[in-house]
């Protein structure tokens, strides 16, 4: 069992570039209803994580706080809590089902460190469901 095959690869991936604004991540992240996505750069190398906690505790902070400020902080500027540690794509089944009980994706990185999608923890449970692994 390899870990590509549970990828859901980059572009169906909802994620930000460092670049983005706070405004834009907000709005994102509100259309997808997520809580948290990967933050990556231009040249597509996983930077890390950000999550509506992070967002609120940068806008929190800001001194009078509007959309034009919303539209002048980059995505880069938000300190993040904690970032989702990314694996590589040839590691070991066991070392991604150990990171996916931490959080609900993991980063998959390439050789080069290049980002390559996630796995979500949904896509694992419902592997071992169905394949049943998982008795209950």
């Amino acid at each position: 069992m390899d870990i590509i095959s549970f990828v859901k690869h980059k572009p169906e991936v909802i994620f930000v570039y460092d670049d983005f604004t706070l405004k834009e991540a907000l709005e994102l992240m509100e259309k997808h209803r997520f809580t948290s996505i990967p933050i990556l750069s231009r040249d597509g190398k996983y930077i890390g994580s950000i999550t509506e906690g992070d967002l609120l505790w940068k806008i929190i902070r800001i001194d009078g706080y509007n959309s034009k400020k919303a539209d002048a902080l980059k995505v880069s500027d938000i300190e993040r809590c904690r970032d989702y540690l990314p694996i590589r794509v040839d590691q070991k089944m066991d070392e991604l089902i150990l990171k996916a009980a931490e959080e609900n994706f993991v980063p998959i990185i390439d050789e080069n460190d290049l980002f390559i999608g996630i796995v979500t923890r949904k896509t694992i449970l419902t592997y071992f469901f169905e394949h049943n692994f998982i008795v209950l």
